[in-house]
C-alpha cells in the first residue's frame, strides 16, 4: 500500500492481532492483560472499529513512582492502548528507520547499550591513536528531555514521511494525552521512545553533516563526542546547543553536559568506560542490590529476583566484574 494509506494498515485486523502479541510479550500474567484476554476476539474487533470510525480514545494514563534506584515517574498506558501503539510503530517504523543515523543506538533492532558501548570503545581508540595520545569527549545530557519535547516541531518531523492526516490525528490523541499541554511525552510508552528518536534524527543530522562529527554516538538523550581538541569539542558545544534551543526548543543540561579527558572515564550507557577497562556504574550496582533487599525481607519471591540477577548479570558481564558478581551471588544465597 502507498505511504497515504498508511491509516487503513494501522487499523487492519491482522496488524492488531501482531500488535497484541507484541504488547502481551514478557507480560502475559499482568492483570491488564489478561483482562483484554477474557474477551479477545471481541475486544481486538472493537479497538478495530474504533479505529475504523476514527472514534478511538485511549484511557487515561496510570502514573506511578519507580525507583530502581533512581526515582523516575512512569506513566502507563492501558494494554489495549498499548496495542494501538504497537499497531502504529509495526507500519511506520521501517519508514523512518532507514533515515536513521547508524550511530543512533537506542530502541533500535541490532542497537543497544552493548552495541553503543562497544562502538564508543572503536572510536576511542581510533581518536586517542590506539589509546597512546589524548582526547577529549563531549558526555552530553539533554535537560528534561521527554518533559520539554514540543508536539507540533514533533508532528511535523512525522509529516516527513507520514502523508496521511488520519494518521498523524491518531498519533496526537496520544500525545494528548499524557498532559494538557502542548509538550511532554510519557516515559512508558513505545510510542514515546520511537518519537524520542525521530525527534532527535534532527539533532543527528546537524552533528554528522552540518558539523561534520566523525565521533558521535546517541543513547536516547545521552550522547558522546571524540576529538583530539578540546577547543573544537568547546565550539561544537556552544552550537549543538544553539541549534537545540533554536530548532528543537531544548537545551543541553548545564550540569551533566561536560568536556572530560578520554582518559579519566566516561560515563556512558551504565558504565564507567576507561581506556584499559569498564565498570559499572554504581546506580547498577544498587539496583540488584535493592531487589536482594526486597527478597531478604520477603517483599519479593526468589523466581523474581533471580529472573532480575539473570538478566543484571548479563549486562555486567560487560564490565570488570567478576569479583563483584561473585559477591553479589554469594548475598542472594546467604540467609
Amino acid at each position: 500500500m502507498e505511504n497515504k494509506d498508511l491509516y487503513s494498515q494501522v487499523c487492519s485486523l491482522k496488524n492488531l492481532i501482531l500488535a497484541y502479541k507484541k504488547a502481551r510479550k514478557g507480560k502475559s500474567k499482568k492483570k491488564d492483560v489478561l483482562a483484554f484476554e477474557e474477551n479477545l476476539a471481541y475486544n481486538l474487533k472493537i479497538l478495530h472499529e474504533e479505529l475504523e470510525n476514527q472514534n478511538y480514545l485511549p484511557k487515561p494514563l496510570k502514573t506511578f513512582i519507580l525507583r530502581d534506584p533512581k526515582t523516575r515517574k512512569i506513566s502507563k498506558s492501558d494494554f489495549r492502548d498499548r496495542v494501538v501503539h504497537h499497531a502504529i510503530i509495526h507500519v511506520i517504523e521501517p519508514l523512518f528507520e532507514k533515515s536513521f543515523i547508524y550511530d543512533s543506538c537506542a530502541n533500535r533492532k541490532g542497537k543497544g547499550t552493548l552495541f553503543a558501548i562497544t562502538r564508543f570503545d572503536t572510536f576511542n581508540r581510533k581518536v586517542t591513536n590506539n589509546l597512546k595520545s589524548e582526547a577529549f569527549c563531549l558526555k552530553a545530557d539533554i535537560r528534561h528531555y521527554f518533559q520539554e519535547v514540543n508536539h507540533e516541531i514533533l508532528i511535523n518531523l512525522l509529516r516527513r514521511k507520514i502523508i496521511d492526516e488520519k494518521l498523524v490525528l491518531l498519533i496526537n490523541k496520544i500525545l494528548k494525552n499524557f498532559k494538557n499541554k502542548d509538550k511532554g511525552m510519557p516515559l512508558g510508552n513505545l510510542t514515546s521512545q520511537f518519537f524520542a528518536n525521530v525527534y532527535l534524527n534532527a539533532l543527528d543530522y546537524f552533528v554528522k553533516h552540518y558539523l561534520r562529527v566523525k565521533y558521535y554516538i546517541r543513547y536516547v538523550d545521552d550522547f558522546i563526542i571524540l576529538h583530539k581538541s578540546k577547543k573544537q569539542t568547546e565550539n561544537w558545544k556552544k552550537q549543538i546547543d544553539n541549534f537545540l534551543r533554536g530548532k528543537l526548543k531544548l537545551e543541553l543540561h548545564p550540569d551533566k553536559s561536560k568536556i572530560l579527558s578520554s582518559s579519566n572515564g566516561i560515563d556512558f550507557v551504565g558504565f564507567r568506560n576507561f581506556w584499559h577497562y569498564r565498570l559499572l556504574r554504581k546506580r547498577n550496582i544498587n539496583k540488584i542490590l535493592v531487589k536482594i533487599n526486597l527478597y531478604k525481607q520477603g517483599e519479593l519471591g526468589k523466581e523474581q529476583l533471580l529472573e532480575s540477577f539473570q538478566g543484571w548479570n548479563a549486562y555486567a558481564k560487560w564490565a570488570n566484574s567478576y569479583k563483584l558478581r561473585k559477591k553479589i551471588i554469594k548475598k542472594i544465597y546467604s540467609k
